[in-house]
């Protein structure tokens, strides 16, 4: 949820990584997580996702 959280601020994956003490590796495989979950093929389109849905 975190990673949601900040993917919504507009932070890249090295800024995440950097925030939440993650390798941009980790990161990389949390945000293609969310993804899968959400049906979407982007960070934007998860982003919208969870704001419309009230999520974050």
């Amino acid at each position: 949820m975190e990673v949601l959280k900040l993917m919504v601020e507009g932070q890249s994956n090295p800024e995440i990584a950097g925030v939440l003490y993650l390798s941009p590796n980790t990161v990389k495989t949390h945000i293609r997580s969310i993804l899968n979950k959400f049906g979407v093929d982007n960070r934007v389109q998860a982003v919208v996702f969870a704001l419309r849905r009230g999520l974050v």
